[in-house]
């Protein structure tokens, strides 16, 4: 991992957070694959879309190793809600589908700064629900589903897990990569790698700068699952966490918050590696380790 934070440096490419957001965007999308494993062929990669509350088309992406009926991961990107696409997460999406032996739907989310807190949220949700209805229109097994998502898209993800406790819909799973769940970075994680490595408190502000409205956007727990005042009943999680990372000490939290409330949690930290260590697959072993963890926990939860 030192290696690859030296590679990184010498590089000498400008932190996202010098950049406009469509800068960061560009760059961002320009460096996601550099690091990852090659892209698994499936049998099936298509392209759809899928209507929000408001009638903007979310462009959405399934993978499948078959045409059988398979239970689905819906799936939401990393990117501070800023940066990040379907394409930046292809390979990953790709691997753990093939692996897991399930179908993942990647959601394209609106994002900051054009769309503003709880555009993202309200995207991601409109996309559950319609996977979790429709998704036999796409030749699945919806009935079989679990959430999921990196940073940004991990906070998506169990925010999402707690709109479908609320609104009585099974989720087998909810599958969280170094989510962000606080509502404030001042923890020791915080503190401790306020400089990074990759993710720094000053992108992190960066990010959540353009995304919310006011602070009192930091305190809902669509942003900050974290701080909501009941999570009993939510779906069982996998947490996979990054132990040189600012998000590691919330997302300890959570999963003891979601245990607390009698959920069941597995826990894995992943030592000696940083944020977004999981698309590295080519050059970080425990990123392997990841995706194969991550995979076996979907499998087994949406087994029939």
């Amino acid at each position: 991992m030192a290696g690859v934070v030296e590679r990184m440096a010498r590089a000498g490419h400008p932190p996202l957070d010098a950049l406009t957001p469509e800068q960061a965007k560009a760059a961002y999308e320009k460096g996601a694959g550099v690091l990852e494993v090659p892209k698994p062929a499936l049998d099936r990669v298509d392209d759809f879309s899928i209507a929000a509350r408001d009638g903007h088309a979310i462009p959405a992406r399934l993978y499948a190793p078959s045409r059988a009926a398979l239970p689905v991961l819906v799936y939401f990107h990393g990117g501070g809600f800023t940066v990040g696409s379907i394409r930046t997460h292809d390979t990953l999406c790709r691997v753990l589908s093939r692996d897991s032996g399930c179908a993942v739907i990647s959601v394209d989310y609106r994002l900051a700064p054009a769309h503003k807190f709880p555009t993202a949220s309200d995207d991601a949700w409109d996309a559950v629900q319609f996977i979790a209805t429709q998704g036999a229109t796409l030749g699945l097994d919806s009935r079989r589903l679990a959430l999921g998502g990196d940073s940004a898209g991990g906070t998506l993800a169990a925010a999402g897990a707690i709109m479908a406790r609320d609104a009585g819909l099974p989720v087998a799973l909810q599958l969280l990569l170094y989510p962000g769940l606080a509502a404030h970075q001042d923890t020791r994680s915080h503190r401790l790698f306020a400089n990074g490595p990759l993710l720094t408190e000053a992108l992190i502000s960066y990010f959540f700068a353009g995304y919310v409205r006011s602070r009192a956007d930091r305190e809902d727990w669509r942003f900050a699952p974290l701080h909501a005042d009941d999570v009993e009943g939510v779906a069982p999680a996998w947490i996979g966490l990054a132990e040189c990372d600012p998000l590691v000490d919330e997302g300890i939290a959570y999963a003891d918050k979601l245990r607390a409330a009698g959920v069941a949690v597995d826990l894995e930290i992943y030592r000696g590696v940083i944020h977004e260590f999981i698309k590295m697959g080519r050059a970080i072993p425990e990123a392997l380790t990841a995706q194969t963890h991550a995979a076996r926990a979907l499998r087994e939860a949406l087994a029939p």
